[in-house]
């Protein structure tokens, strides 16, 4: 992302879970459904109180799980509402089957989820377990890297979720505690500046006693196929929605974004695959790396649903080697889910790098600049035994 300056804007120090639900606010959203849960409260929390003083006209729902928030969220959208919602971990595994209802529905919802790692063991910290495990549910997917990027994102999620090309929900993806109690210097644009960039929003089928409709009917076997395969062309054409959202709001804010961003990659021999905030820890090791003459760079995703496959091996295969950092582990599958999928978006490539696939981070392990710097050297190490591909967990006791 490169920051640019909003001549309309306000910069204020905040914890980024309340400027997502400042963001929320400044999409004007008409309802909220949503059920604490640690680190995502503070959001919800805060946009009860918005509610409450009359800075936001919507609905508050109060419910009694996460598997009932993103029911009612539903009940919303069907019945025209703009709709947000936010949870994390457990919450969102609560909500597993409701994610495809959702997603199969059509309904443009967007949720933030503040990250964080999956019980057992209980751990309350960050990693990328929970939205690992409901990345197939057909939502669009996006990851923050810091305070602004999230704000930004859950405006953009709207103007592309809701239009009427995609009408697809949106998950807003940013790294519990580490980033969500986290005081950032955010930019609030104008009210005006969001409502030019977000118009109101207008369904095309909405539930209505005038007008009875039927929803998320039952599909025979004739049909269900053609309904899957016809989510997933949407999902797919969706792209140059979401490209066409975030280069309007570059225009309008100065704030740039891709599907697919790069640090330092020219004429980088060794690439690092990142998502979500430890990418600004990767960009610290890679300044350090330079300045000691290695070729190295950063590839850091922004959109994780739909996978940016076109870009990824445009730029990966001008390296020679690619260390893939996750912070999900999978088990048994041999490697993280970034590492996997990276692996196979470059399968029948004719110049094809070989990729490292590593696992940090998780349960809110402190991944440091140093750690990349200890992928880096174990890649190169199997690089020279001649290893095509490894898979190695960092930092595991023995």
């Amino acid at each position: 992302m490169s920051a640019g300056a909003n001549k309309a804007g306000k910069r204020t120090g905040i914890e980024i879970s309340l400027a997502i639900s400042e963001a929320a606010k400044m999409a004007r959203v008409d309802a909220v459904a949503a059920y604490p849960i640690t680190p995502q409260t503070h959001v919800v929390e805060h946009l009860s109180e918005l509610v409450a003083s009359g800075e936001l006209d919507a609905e508050y729902i109060c419910v009694e799980s996460e598997h009932s928030a993103l029911s009612a969220c539903i009940g919303t959208q069907a019945a025209g509402a703009r709709t947000f919602t936010a949870t994390s971990a457990q919450g969102l595994e609560l909500m597993h089957e409701i994610l495809y209802i959702a997603a199969g529905m059509r309904m443009p919802i967007v949720m933030a989820v503040a990250n964080r790692a999956l019980s057992a063991p209980l751990s309350i910290w960050n990693d990328h377990s929970d939205v690992m495990a409901c990345r197939d549910t057909g939502w669009i997917q996006v990851f923050a890297e810091n305070g602004q990027d999230a704000f930004d994102q859950v405006i953009c999620a709207f103007r592309f979720g809701e239009d009427r090309r995609v009408q697809m929900p949106v998950m807003v993806n940013f790294d519990g505690f580490t980033l969500s109690h986290v005081v950032e210097s955010v930019e609030f644009p104008a009210q005006e500046l969001v409502d030019s960039y977000l118009p109101p929003y207008r369904p095309e089928n909405t539930l209505h006693p005038d007008r009875p409709l039927t929803l998320g009917a039952f599909a025979m076997p004739e049909i269900y196929t053609e309904t899957r395969m016809a989510h997933e062309a949407a999902l797919l054409a969706s792209r140059p929605v979401i490209d066409d959202a975030w280069a309007e709001w570059g225009k309008l804010t100065g704030r740039h974004y891709k599907a697919v961003e790069t640090y330092r990659t020219e004429g980088a021999e060794t690439l690092f695959v990142t998502m979500g905030g430890l990418s600004e820890n990767a960009m610290e090791h890679v300044d350090a790396a330079r300045e000691k003459g290695k070729k190295v760079g950063l590839v850091h995703i922004r959109l994780w649903r739909p996978f940016p496959i076109d870009e990824m091996r445009k730029v990966l295969c001008t390296a020679a080697h690619v260390v893939v950092m996750d912070r999900a582990l999978p088990p048994g599958a041999h490697g993280g889910p970034v590492f996997t999928e990276v692996k196979s978006a470059l399968y029948d490539q004719s110049r094809r790098p070989t990729v490292h696939g590593y696992i940090a981070g998780l349960g809110g392990r402190d991944v440091t600049p140093a750690d990349f710097g200890t992928m880096y050297d174990l890649a190169m190490a199997a690089v020279k035994e001649g290893k095509k591909e490894e898979f190695r967990m960092i930092g595991v006791r023995s």
